[in-house]
């Protein structure tokens, strides 16, 4: 109950202060690509429930059919302004939404496509999926440059799949089992760490 509080008054509270940036992201994405603000795509929740997570789009309408669900390094695919959303994590955002909704939780492990779940080895499954998913989580902070580590693969699906996943999935077990308020304030402390300085790299990048 502690932790399902500590998600609402923290998202009520951001949505609130963030609206004037929220309302600019989304005149940006606007005016740089025709197509929706929002982009929408089922992910696994809690208990294996699904739900329709919430980003700002970063690329163009028509993505899916341009090409596969994982994205890495440049992809044609992103929008000049998804460039800049998805380095800063801003395209993250309107998750709060899913946080009232209580599909999601600020501190979580990460929820993944059904495809992805369906791969979750039994004895993990159960343990990543006891728990709500989250905006942030220990995996997070530690492929916080995941999209570049697979540009640099071979065959970055078969890349995600055999060594990043397992490895997220371990930490994502591992955080459910022991998370408490104290651990997710330290996840989210480092979280925003990540973000303050990601956003004055974003134009070396």
């Amino acid at each position: 109950m502690a932790k399902r509080a500590f998600d609402l008054l923290v998202a009520v509270a951001a949505l609130l202060l963030l609206a004037p940036l929220l309302a600019a992201i989304a005149l940006w994405i606007k005016v740089d690509s025709p197509g929706p603000v929002l982009f929408r795509q089922q992910r696994v929740g809690r208990h294996g429930r699904p739900f329709a997570i919430h980003k700002f789009r970063t690329m163009v309408a028509d993505a899916p059919q341009r090409g596969p669900s994982i994205t890495v390094g440049n992809d044609p695919r992103i929008t000049r302004t998804g460039a800049f959303l998805r380095h800063s994590k801003l395209d993250e955002l309107p998750q709060f939404i899913d946080v009232l909704a209580g599909h999601m939780s600020l501190v979580g492990p990460r929820p993944e496509l059904p495809a992805y779940v369906a791969q979750y080895p039994a004895e993990l499954r159960d343990k990543v999926l006891a728990v709500r998913p989250g905006i942030t989580d220990p995996a997070s902070l530690e492929f916080a440059d995941e999209s570049a580590v697979l540009a640099r693969a071979v065959d970055p699906e078969r890349e995600y799949v055999d060594v990043l996943l397992p490895r997220k999935l371990r930490a994502a077990a591992a955080y459910a089992e022991h998370a408490n308020l104290a651990t997710d304030l330290r996840v989210i402390g480092g979280t925003l760490r990540v973000l303050w300085v990601r956003l004055f790299t974003t134009g070396a990048a």
